[in-house]
């Protein structure tokens, strides 16, 4: 039986097509850091950790963790907890990762992913087979319009449009009276076929202002109000009083958060990260909690590189409860790259070959491990140097 033999750590910067943000993040997306996980037969598998020191849980519930602490954490507590462990073990992976250190989920998700890889490709299967078999075989793809002019917004809602993307998300969140004229303007350039949702990232300051702010911007059919405020109970209060089905974010992370969602009631839709519950094996806990309860999921993410997007897919392709279309990227390297903009956040990527798409949505692959491989020149040509 096969076990892990070595874990290392590096960080990469992709360069953005454009900028990216949303409410609350003063850094920019795509440093993120990579782990290379080598097993006693040689075969290596990739995970990553797009880390934000922005990004936390409400009320200070999870804390930011930054590239350089996600990285100690890995080589100081994780790396030496699960090296010799036999491959294909993911719970003990995360008992072990768990008593070593209380938290750090992105860091023990980059671990957990790099861990699933390599098991995949040691038993020449993909990593959705590992989680119980694919719910669906394409993924429809969300892509996010962050804080960017209402001009640019309109030039970028149009091409999507053009592309055959079936749904938006806009970032709003920062003054009702400019998210108001945001959402308007992007449902008349994208047209009325295109789904779009609003998402404030906790940017409202009470829930009297995210209702007064959605009740001007449904009429121009929202799918859903993702994260208004901060507060599970404060979401759930916006959601009773809207037409328009509100999202947790920010405010679920883990499958007990879940449980807290759906015993306050008045929220329809929780968003499943692979990150924020610290890996794949507990995300398919998060979607299995919701569907208990009828809440419809999506994946959503924090803008990663190829390595990690993989991840994205892979879950969304095995959870039932992931039905809604997913806010992740089209994870495309430079050299498949002719102008599109439809999930396209980088101008480059690392991997080896670009996801395919059709009809707005990306096949799931069906390649050995997360299922394409990573190219190792690319990776080297981003990486940030001590």
């Amino acid at each position: 039986m096969p076990t892990i033999k070595s874990i290392e750590t590096l960080i990469v910067q992709l360069p953005t097509r454009r900028e990216h943000k949303w409410a609350g993040l003063t850094e920019v997306i795509g440093r993120y850091v990579m782990v290379k996980m080598t097993d006693s037969d040689g075969r290596v598998g990739w995970g990553e950790a797009p880390a934000l020191k922005d990004w936390g849980g409400e009320f200070g519930r999870y804390f930011g963790e930054s590239a350089m602490i996600t990285r100690s954490v890995i080589e100081t507590y994780l790396a030496p907890a699960v090296i010799g462990l036999e491959l294909g073990n993911f719970a003990e992976l995360h008992a072990r990762m768990d008593a070593i250190i209380r938290g750090y989920p992105y860091s023990k998700a980059a671990v957990e992913f790099a861990a699933y890889d390599l098991a995949g490709r040691w038993l020449n299967v993909p990593v959705h087979t590992l989680l119980g078999g694919k719910a669906r075989d394409k993924v429809a793809i969300t892509h996010s319009i962050g804080l960017i002019s209402i001009e640019e917004a309109k030039v970028e809602a149009a091409k999507l449009a053009a592309e055959g993307i079936k749904t938006i998300k806009v970032k709003i969140g920062v003054d009702p009276a400019r998210d108001v004229k945001m959402v308007a303007a992007v449902r008349e350039a994208a047209g009325e076929a295109m789904e779009i949702c609003v998402d404030a990232n906790e940017g409202y300051k009470t829930p009297g202002e995210a209702v007064q702010t959605v009740r001007q911007m449904e009429k121009y059919r929202l799918k859903y109000v993702e994260q208004p405020v901060m507060g599970i109970e404060r979401i759930a209060e916006v959601g009773r009083r809207i037409d328009a089905p509100v999202m947790a974010d920010e405010s679920a992370w883990n499958a007990h958060d879940a449980i807290q969602i759906i015993q306050n009631g008045g929220i329809q839709i929780v968003s499943i990260y692979t990150t924020k519950a610290g890996g794949l094996y507990k995300a398919m806990e998060v979607g299995a909690v919701c569907r208990a309860a009828g809440i419809i999921c999506n994946v959503n993410g924090s803008i990663e590189t190829g390595i990690g997007n993989l991840a994205n897919v892979q879950v969304a392709a095995a959870s039932p409860a992931a039905t809604l279309s997913c806010v992740i990227p089209i994870s495309t390297p430079a050299e498949a790259q002719h102008g599109q903009v439809g999930g396209i956040y980088y101008k480059d990527d690392l991997l080896v070959e670009p996801m395919q798409v059709v009809d707005g949505a990306v096949v799931v692959p069906s390649g050995p491990g997360m299922g394409i491989d990573v190219d190792l020149a690319k990776v080297e040509k981003y990486r940030v140097r001590d």
